[in-house]
């Protein structure tokens, strides 16, 4: 399916933002915008496809190189309950 959209210009030149910093064409990324915008309003089947799957996983791991490293020990349920007492 073919459609048609009129862009104001600082839209127009956000997509184009968004495809360079992808190096992708701007009708890729447009297309790829779409049909995540519908996925999330569509009817939820219950069911994910592989990509889903993975694109849900890479959106939850999104930052967390930028977490604590922690010792397995921090997540003790005594160091849950510490200095309550």
């Amino acid at each position: 399916m073919t459609i048609q959209v009129e862009l104001n210009p600082e839209m127009e030149a956000r997509l184009v933002a968004g495809a360079q910093e992808r190096g992708i064409s701007v009708e890729q990324y447009a297309a790829a915008l779409l049909k995540d915008a519908v996925a999330l309003y569509s009817e939820p089947t219950g069911e994910l496809s592989v990509e889903e799957l993975h694109a849900m996983l890479d959106a939850i791991a999104e930052g967390s190189d930028k977490l604590p490293n922690l010792p397995t020990s921090a997540f003790s349920r005594e160091s849950f309950y510490e200095g309550r007492g």
